[in-house]
């Protein structure tokens, strides 16, 4: 599942790569892999998990998608919001 990558990210230095099991994407900043954005199950539909890959730190939503791609645009959108950018 493709998922472009957001504008903000690149203006960052940004990139993003598929997660090996195939159901997120992981984030590189500096070449290095900083965060995991996983897609979970949540309430018959998809939640996402965004994880920070250095320490296990996880920021927390509730948040559910209709779809495995909005669901990782959304935890991307929250990483986004985190990181203040």
């Amino acid at each position: 599942m493709p998922v472009p990558i957001p504008e903000w990210l690149t203006k960052h230095g940004g990139h993003l790569q598929p997660a090996a099991n195939g159901h997120g994407v992981m984030v590189y900043f500096a070449g290095e892999p900083q965060y995991f954005v996983l897609v979970r199950p949540a309430a018959g539909q998809f939640g996402c998990e965004v994880t920070q890959t250095i320490n296990g730190k996880r920021l927390e939503s509730s948040k559910t998608y209709a779809t495995e791609g909005e669901s990782i645009r959304g935890g991307l959108e929250d990483l986004r919001n985190a990181l203040g950018w």
